[in-house]
């Protein structure tokens, strides 16, 4: 069986998305507005993206910064247009105003998404409980991803949340895949991986001249050697 990790880059575009394909890259984040952290792409830009590279998309479903779900009812329309269109993996995650799962929101969407495989993302990191979270959530359907830093602050303060939680791997609430992303560093990566993470995801790192720039499939490439070392 194949011991290669998971690498996962942001993509804003079709650039973006070929230079992370020629990179190494084994599956994109497609969002939008990264000056809101990342919202849901429009059909056109999924599309193209989709008809520009082969590898796994991951789509945001996401309306606005922050973790409140906002509009339901539109996220729901979106998830199901994207879903017409061939979208088939998503990302989202929803909290309510105490720092819990917001369960109603999330399996709402869910309920749009026809099972397809999903990532939680980095709502987790702002969650009262993670653990409590975990458990909520661990019974819907095709939730198969966290994407964590292991805190709000990044994963240099995180990361003893991190090992712990890899540790834990196949408990309950603790079967889907840690993604680690937000402020990861090539440095990390060793420690990461003796520990069993096998599934890493980059967005600025990726970008050495900032997000005004494409990605640079070389920025990519150094990646996929570090993981493959």
């Amino acid at each position: 069986m194949s011991k290669r990790a998971l690498l996962e880059v942001i993509a804003l575009d079709a650039e973006d998305a070929i230079a992370a394909q020629a990179g190494g890259a084994d599956r994109l984040e497609l969002v939008t507005d990264m000056a809101a952290d990342g919202l849901t792409p429009s059909l056109e830009t999924f599309a193209e993206i989709r008809s520009s590279v082969g590898i796994a998309l991951r789509v945001m479903l996401r309306l606005a910064d922050g973790f409140a779900a906002g509009d339901v009812s539109e996220l729901v329309r979106r998830a199901r247009e994207l879903r017409e269109a061939g979208a088939d993996e998503f990302v989202l995650g929803f909290l309510d105003e105490s720092g819990a799962a917001d369960v109603a929101a999330v399996e709402a969407v869910v309920g749009a998404l026809d099972g397809c495989r999903w990532t939680f993302h980095r709502a987790v990191d702002r969650a009262a409980d993670r653990d409590a979270l975990r458990k909520q959530l661990a019974d819907l359907p095709g939730l198969d991803t966290y994407l964590t830093a292991g805190a709000a602050g990044g994963v240099d303060e995180g990361l003893p949340t991190l090992l712990a939680e890899a540790a834990r791997s196949g408990e309950p609430g603790y079967e889907p895949r840690i993604l680690v992303g937000g402020g990861l560093r090539l440095d990390h990566v060793p420690g990461l991986r003796t520990a069993g993470v096998d599934a890493f995801h980059i967005g600025g790192a990726a970008r050495p001249h900032g997000w005004d720039a494409p990605v640079s499939a070389e920025s990519v490439s150094a990646w996929r050697r570090a993981l493959d070392a």
